[in-house]
Order: structure tokens, then C-alpha cells, then sequence
């Protein structure tokens, strides 16, 4: 019997090991290296109709931000991306354009990721984007030249792995809970080079914003990529967006979209079954999405952690911490609010929601809000929500990546301690030596208003 991986990988197999893109987004950061050596080459992208380019890893996300940036050298990365968007023909959404936001907010936004698409980028998370259905998956840049210029990667064929997540998450648990307990429960390798399905009760009783949350984190698991079979909660999102289909078009693309899904008895290399009862809000405390636990329980020993000795000695001479050291009440001097896992209108309803009338620690030394899109930003100015984080002591920005990562441009301090919404919590991710906690933007909010790690379920309960 076939699963959904098997379908989109046979539709779009030209022979093994070989198999056909039908989207390319890349971004400033890689987009130029990609673009001149193909045009170096003697070459132009096969299909620029469906090669897009994006402004979102390294730009400034202070208001009138312009090319700058706080990246050393990094205006090069911006202009020469642009002339060679330009020179190829290919869409660019750049810093001053109404579309412009991180790749895997705008891509879903705009209608460039649909179900049963083959869509790659020069990025660890694309698979945000199998939340739709599709089969997206990270490159490098030479791979992402490749695919412009013949519409073809070769590929080695993944193996597979369902998620089944019965049971529903608790009033208070969020995607981002669920994507750091799988993590936590079965290692940052426990999904390997798979193609991971996530399905069951849980999962389909998420929105799309929560179900791309979900696939964000797969790379966290070690995985390919990510899948969410498209239903009726996709198609009502897709609809109207501008690069969808419409008329006769949508009408004949929902019938294709409605088979897309695994058999009842479609085999996987491996299985494993969640109860979403099971998940508590969680935090990290050491140095990978693994390194995490429910809200409430304290750092773990060695043993319970599962780490050689040296390893474990290095994360706790790193984070400052030891076992069984509580982390609620830890306290953190920064906060921040965004990423491709956590930027989206949703997550800043939330937030927002445990702010409104209340002000931030004064021990916070930085806290930010960047949206996942300039169509995010807008939104949420709408309905006010700028306005109670300002008021609460965040900074309001443009979108973009932001402090996400590190790349030689804004972060956090060395040895300051920040909970974050992003996705790793790796080595000064976030800045030379600064100790990250990840966790949902709930979290990350009620912790900037204690100054300390903090449970947001008892903020709602107030």
C-alpha cells in the first residue's frame, strides 16, 4: 500500500535517483553564488516563472532599515543577490517589498508551496513547507544552481517514518511543545535521513500555522523532510492566495490534492505513536532541541539525559547549569519572538494575549518581536497587537530572519541567558556564548514578564 511520500516521490522520480523540482526559492544570504555561477556557466534558470528569491537571512530589522546591515560586509550580499535576481528574471521579493518576509512565512502566504509540489531552497527548514502536502526539502548552493538550471536533483531516495500523534494537545500546549517532547523523547537523530508523515487526531486538529510549526522542527529530528497529508483545513487556507490556482484551475487541482494521502495500510520503515495528553509545555536547558523537558521538571542527571560524560560536562560548563537544578525561576535577561518556527499572526496572538496590560521584567535587557512577513506585520498592527508588545517593553520590527541565528550581525551577549521562539539552542546560536532556552512564544512572553523562566498556563489562569 502507498504512503503519501511514496506518491509525491513517484510523481516527480524521472529515473532513481533523479527527480524533478518544481519550485527553487533562494535568499540573499546564498542566492548570488547560486545565480552568478550559473550565469558564469553560460546558463539561465530553465523555468524562472518558478524561481523565486527572497531578502530575509542577514537584512536589518530596525525600521528604516534599507540595505544595511549589522552584518559586517553583508550590503554585498544584498545587492549582488538583487542584480542577479534581476539579470535572471526570476521574482524577487526584496527589502522594500510588500510580499518581503522569511522564505517559509511568504512561500505558504503567496501560494508558492501547493500540495504535491517538489519545492527546495538553500535552507535547513524548508521542510516548513510539507505542512501543505508537498515534498520540500534543504540544499546547498551548488545543488540549488543544479535545479535552476535543468529543473532536475539527483536525490537518494529517504526512507520513510510516520508520527502518529493520537489524543488532543491540552489547553496551553502548543505545536511547538509537541515538535520539542518527540525531540526530546526520541533524540535529535531519531528521525535520521527519514521522510517524516505526521499524522493522527493531533495533528489534523492543528491549523496550518501550528502544523508548520510542526514540520519546522523536523530538521531537529535529523529528518529529510516533513509531511502533513493536505485536507480541507489546507485547501480553505490555500484558496484566493495569489499564486495558487483558481476558477476551473482550483476546482481541478482539489481533486488531485484529495488523493493525496497515505493508505490505511501504507508501510513504513519506522513508526512511532505520541499521546498528545502526554505533552506539557517545554523548555530546553542544554544545547540541542534534544535537551529539553516539561515546564516544572528540572535539568536531568547525566544518566537521564543520555549524554557521554564529556559531552554532558561541556553542555553544563556551557549553560552554567547543574542537575537537578530547577528552571523555572531561572533567570533570563533577553527575549525573543519570531523565527520560521514561531512568526506567524497566530504566535503573536498568543503572545500578545499574555502582555496586554502588563510590563516586562526590569532585568530584561532586550526584548523583541520581528514577524515572519511585512503581510504578518501588517496584520498585527491592525489589530493592535504592535501596540501591547510596545507597551509591554518589546521592540516591534521589520521581518526577517533576525535573531534567529548569528551571522556576524545582531545578538544576544556573551554568557546573557534569553529564551527564545526560534528552533536550535545550539552554541552561541544566537550570539558568541549566549545560552539560549527555546520554547513556544507563550513561554517566551510569560518568562520576560517574571524575568525568569516562567509557566505561561499560570498567566492565563490569573
Amino acid at each position: 500500500m502507498t504512503s503519501l511520500f511514496d506518491r509525491l516521490w513517484t510523481a516527480h522520480e524521472i529515473r532513481p535517483g533523479l527527480v524533478a523540482i518544481d519550485r527553487v526559492i533562494l535568499h540573499e544570504r546564498t542566492g548570488a553564488a547560486a545565480l552568478t555561477s550559473l550565469a558564469a556557466a553560460g546558463r539561465r534558470p530553465a523555468n524562472p516563472a518558478h524561481a523565486f528569491v527572497v531578502m530575509d537571512h542577514i537584512v536589518d530589522t530596525h525600521p528604516g532599515r534599507g540595505d544595511r546591515t549589522l552584518m559586517p560586509g553583508g550590503e554585498a550580499f544584498i545587492t549582488e543577490t538583487r542584480a542577479a535576481a534581476r539579470a535572471a528574471g526570476l521574482t524577487l521579493f526584496d527589502i522594500d517589498s510588500p510580499d518581503q518576509g522569511i522564505t517559509h512565512v511568504i512561500s505558504p502566504e503567496l501560494g508558492i508551496v501547493l500540495p504535491g509540489l517538489t519545492l527546495v531552497a538553500p535552507d535547513s527548514h524548508t521542510p516548513t513547507q510539507g505542512a501543505f502536502g508537498a515534498l520540500a526539502w534543504g540544499i546547498g548552493s551548488s545543488e540549488a544552481e543544479h535545479a535552476l538550471a535543468t529543473g532536475t536533483l539527483r536525490v537518494e531516495r529517504p526512507g520513510t517514518m510516520r508520527v502518529l500523534v493520537t489524543g488532543r494537545l491540552a489547553p496551553g500546549v502548543t505545536p511547538k511543545d509537541l515538535a520539542l517532547h518527540l525531540i526530546a523523547t526520541h533524540g535529535a537523530r531519531g528521525g535520521q535521513g527519514l521522510a517524516v508523515e505526521f499524522a493522527g487526531p493531533a495533528v489534523t486538529a492543528l491549523d496550518m500555522e501550528g502544523r508548520m510549526t510542526l514540520c519546522n522542527m523536523a530538521p531537529e529530528f535529523g529528518a529529510f523532510t516533513a509531511l502533513i497529508a493536505p485536507d480541507e483545513v489546507t485547501f480553505a487556507w490555500l484558496s484566493g492566495r495569489r499564486h495558487a490556482p483558481c476558477g476551473a484551475l482550483w476546482e481541478q487541482a482539489l481533486a488531485d490534492w484529495r488523493g493525496l494521502a497515505s493508505d490505511s495500510l501504507a508501510r513504513f520503515d519506522r513508526e512511532i505513536a505520541l499521546d498528545a495528553t502526554d505533552v506539557a509545555p517545554m523548555v530546553s536547558w542544554g544545547t540541542s532541541p534534544a535537551h529539553s523537558v516539561a515546564l516544572g521538571k528540572p535539568v536531568p542527571t547525566r544518566e537521564a539525559a543520555g549524554l557521554a560524560p564529556e559531552s554532558f560536562d561541556r553542555v553544563m560548563a556551557y549553560t552554567g547549569l547543574a542537575p537537578g537544578q530547577p528552571l523555572i525561576g531561572l533567570p533570563v535577561t533577553g527575549a525573543f519572538i519570531g523565527s520560521c518556527t514561531n512568526s506567524r499572526l497566530s504566535d503573536l496572538r498568543r503572545a500578545a494575549a499574555l502582555l496586554a496590560g502588563r510590563r516586562i521584567a526590569p532585568s530584561i535587557r532586550k526584548a523583541l518581536v520581528v514577524p515572519g512577513s511585512q503581510a504578518v506585520k501588517r496584520a498585527a498592527e491592525a489589530e493592535g497587537l504592535d501596540r501591547i508588545f510596545t507597551e509591554a517593553g518589546f521592540e516591534w520590527r521589520e521581518s526577517g530572519c533576525s535573531l534567529c541565528f548569528y551571522a556576524g550581525g545582531e545578538s544576544f551577549a556573551a554568557g546573557e541567558r534569553v529564551i527564545s521562539s526560534t528552533n536550535r539552542n545550539f552554541e552561541s546560536r544566537q550570539g558568541p556564548g549566549t545560552r539560549t532556552h527555546i520554547a513556544s512564544p507563550e513561554t517566551v512572553a510569560a518568562s520576560a514578564l517574571a524575568g525568569a523562566i516562567a509557566d505561561p498556563r499560570e498567566l492565563a489562569r490569573a
